[in-house]
């Protein structure tokens, strides 16, 4: 069998030429090299550690349990089994609705999702960031404020319920346009239809992709990657001209100063008259910073820029509100009648760019800051004039506050920090490192704005919160606590491992405008779930025939996955084996398995 990466490959150099129609793919689907890649980069998420409607988990994966998936797929008998439907709140107060597949449908649904990366990944716009390779949130922020300098509107762009209202035949009809394989397009078809179960209730599915699914979000941009090229023919069409025209009056006090300036050239000019001309010049600069360089509302000039992450996007335009109105009904007709999907009217804003318009949770606005400042070149321009800039919104920050139930809004308005009574169990350590990552995790997402030192308000509120946390932990007070714990000032927490005593402190780096953009930035700032990929594969232990526990050769053997390491409790010998290896997962004979689950492994 063909090694997965050269398959890939072999899609990909294929990609970039969209009259190349891809044939024989549901075979790939036979190759077992590919699940266990599959396996291998989902096996560490503990969302696999919950049951799909079939009752199972990801623990027990065997070679068997992939042999036995092959086999259905090659006799076409597979089916999707419907994916168990729960609820998880939202900040608004309602609901989203969460789906969870089987771990047999995550697995090929990840070969799926690989298969047709390898295939789109070339053809996606540049203006689309959502679910993609070396794009983020960040990315997309940062296209906005390189590019989006001078608009005079924004189109705030809200598709109703788009995931949930994708058009099956529509999909299917986009993607047999470049794919020629109905096999492999019935299956794709099959996880469409296959259902959820909402209180042991079957549901079928009638739109939208699969809920929870891994191939949701690669369907969701093979669709919308048509709206993407309807909106760059509207730039092209809309874009005028090659810059503004210079401005009259800008331009008349230039040449009264060069007037000027040929008469201080003369040699017989006296002191006091050379002292005079030079003030006139020196009014006429002053005057002249207040006049803009060019025409503001340059018919021949026109400028439109986009951008997208999965269902939202942005439109910046230099043009008229009324072109900005005409563009929005544009987009709203060509969501409905050529992808069934609707533009929401009421959510769809057309926002002057004088105030913020929200998109990814920042704030974009475009500066009017007519102050100088002194260049490399050493001449004084005006060059934070119509940049575009990104802001942290003092909502979010706030409301993050109350989230983490850290903040106290007392009748009179006074805000007091509280203590977290969730984490009064938890040792010390582990109290500091939550209040931690929460800190930088704000600042991670927020370091592009320009304001974002507003998050030192934050910062305050969290730690006088931990320190209270602290303090009703141990029945004492604040100043007792920050004697105990801070050196030097900062908040440390001593704790003993292997190596000996080491230190976690409390964040102390400060909140500084940080705009640079890795290029590997693929997870969208999340933790890299796989951050042990030094020690022996996973598969490679499968593959071994040989039991981690009892030594027993030639076996097939099972993979027992546990959620968390935190969670063994360290009294059993094999919980101490897995501590011990700071592993999540054993590979064990079948006899072993059982008896781990029947509690006789000890």
């Amino acid at each position: 069998m063909r090694s997965p990466n050269n398959v890939l490959n072999s899609l990909a150099s294929k990609s970039n030429d969209s009259t190349y129609k891809f044939k024989r793919l549901y075979r790939n689907l036979y190759n077992p090299e590919f699940y266990y890649i599959a396996y291998q980069k989902m096996y560490a998420k503990e969302g696999n550690m919950t049951q799909g409607t079939d009752g199972k988990t990801i623990d027990g994966m065997s070679i068997k349990r992939i042999d036995n998936l092959i086999e259905a797929l090659k006799t076409e008998s597979y089916q999707p089994k419907p994916v168990r439907r729960v609820y998880i709140p939202k900040k608004n107060g309602n609901r989203r609705p969460l789906g969870i597949p089987s771990i047999e449908d995550k697995l090929i649904q990840e070969i799926i999702r690989m298969i047709l990366e390898s295939i789109y990944e070339g053809t996606f716009s540049k203006f689309s960031h959502g679910f993609r390779p070396q794009k983020s949130c960040h990315t997309a922020l940062m296209q906005i404020k390189t590019h989006f300098d001078g608009a005079r509107w924004f189109v705030e762009g809200d598709i109703e319920s788009f995931f949930d209202n994708i058009n099956h035949h529509k999909l299917i009809q986009i993607l047999r346009k470049r794919i020629h394989d109905e096999k492999f397009i019935n299956l794709i078809w099959k996880f469409l239809r296959a259902g959820y179960l909402e209180n042991w209730e079957y549901h079928k599915t009638y739109s939208g992709t699969p809920q929870g699914g891994i191939i949701s979000p690669i369907l969701a941009n093979v669709y919308l990657n048509e709206f993407d090229k309807y909106v760059e023919q509207l730039v092209l069409k809309f874009n005028k001209g090659t810059k503004r025209k210079p401005s009259s009056e800008y331009k008349r006090i230039c040449n009264k100063i060069g007037r000027i300036r040929n008469i201080l050239r003369n040699d017989e000019l006296s002191t006091d008259k050379q002292r005079d001309i030079i003030l006139m010049i020196k009014e006429l600069r002053e005057e002249r910073s207040k006049i803009p360089v060019v025409k503001p509302n340059d018919e021949d000039f026109k400028r439109m820029y986009y951008t997208r992450y999965a269902d939202d996007f942005l439109i910046g335009m230099i043009g008229s509100k009324q072109e900005a109105q005409q563009v929005k009904q544009k987009l709203t007709k060509f969501l409905k009648e050529e992808l069934q999907l609707n533009l929401s009217q009421e959510k769809t804003l057309i926002t002057h760019s004088s105030k913020p318009a929200q998109f990814l949770g920042y704030d974009v606005m475009v500066s009017r800051n007519q102050d100088r400042k002194m260049c490399k070149d050493g001449r004084m321009r005006r060059s934070k004039s119509y940049t575009c800039t990104l802001y942290v919104p003092h909502k979010k920050w706030v409301d993050k506050l109350k989230d983490l139930r850290v903040l106290k809004i007392t009748p009179d308005g006074t805000w007091k920090p509280v203590h977290r009574t969730s984490l009064i169990d938890l040792d010390d350590l582990e109290i500091l490192r939550i209040y931690n990552a929460q800190i930088r995790g704000m600042y991670n997402y927020y370091r592009l704005a320009k304001n974002v030192s507003v998050l030192n308000k934050f910062y305050y509120h969290m730690k006088y919160s931990m320190y209270k946390t602290f303090a009703n932990k141990y029945k004492t007070t604040i100043k007792k606590i920050t004697r105990k714990y801070c050196e030097n000032g900062v908040f440390t927490v001593t704790y003993s491992t292997k190596k000996g005593l080491q230190k976690c402190t409390l964040y102390s780096d400060g909140f500084t405008c940080n705009p640079s953009v890795k290029d590997n930035s693929t997870t969208d700032l999340l933790v890299n779930e796989q951050k042990n990929k030094g020690e022996t594969s996973l598969i490679d232990r499968l593959k071994a025939t040989t039991c981690e526990w009892c030594g027993k050769t030639n076996s097939p053997l099972e993979m027992h996955h546990v959620r968390k390491i935190k969670d063994l409790k360290g009294k059993a010998k094999w919980e101490k084996w897995m501590i011990g290896r700071q592993r999540k997962t054993v590979a064990l004979c079948l006899k072993c398995h059982r008896d781990l689950h029947n509690g006789k492994l000890d």
